[in-house]
């Protein structure tokens, strides 16, 4: 299969974009959100948003680990456990990932990886993009917990469904369509 992201420059600007997204998305919630965590479930589905921020922030080097061949390593996670922390430990893993690939061979995103649990393997570019939809399926979970609390999120690109919904009438006109 042919690679999605073919330099690692081009994926390092497709992750600053998602890193300053959880940088602004975080930063929006409110005081409360600070140990704010679900009356029920279990594992990941029973973190607090302290430990979330904290989980996307290691995991960043986790994966980092594994792209450059040194093991599917996870550091010890940064201190998240009071929000004036959340932001600091996000940004300081953008900068660790960005150092730990910034340089590396283009190549290396062809080059297989070893599986952690089997025997099989992925294309490095894979274990990238892993990477980034690790941080934004907790991104989300966070969002999650945001609505049921009622707290405002920043829509994603300054566009949200009802914006673009009432725009659907002008669309249709326009490329006469119905």
């Amino acid at each position: 299969m042919t690679a999605v992201i073919t330099s690692i420059a081009a994926f390092l600007r497709y992750f600053d974009a998602v890193h300053r997204r959880a940088m602004r998305d975080i930063a929006a919630l409110p005081p409360e959100a600070d140990s704010w965590a679900p009356s029920v479930g279990e594992g990941e589905g029973a973190w607090s948003i302290n430990v979330l921020v904290g989980h996307m922030a290691g995991s960043r080097l986790y994966f980092a680990s594994a792209y450059r061949g040194d093991g599917w390593i996870q550091p010890p996670p940064p201190d998240t456990t009071i929000r004036a922390n959340w932001l600091p430990a996000l940004d300081d893993s953008a900068r660790k990932l960005v150092a730990a690939l910034e340089g590396t061979p283009d190549g290396w995103l062809q080059r297989k990886v070893a599986m952690i649990d089997s025997d099989g393997e992925l294309s490095g570019w894979r274990v990238l993009m892993m990477m980034v939809e690790h941080d934004i399926h907790h991104r989300s979970q966070i969002y999650t917990y945001a609505g049921i609390n009622g707290w405002p999120v920043p829509d994603i690109y300054n566009r949200s469904a009802e914006t673009i919904g009432s725009l659907q009438d002008g669309q249709r006109t326009k490329h006469a369509t119905s």
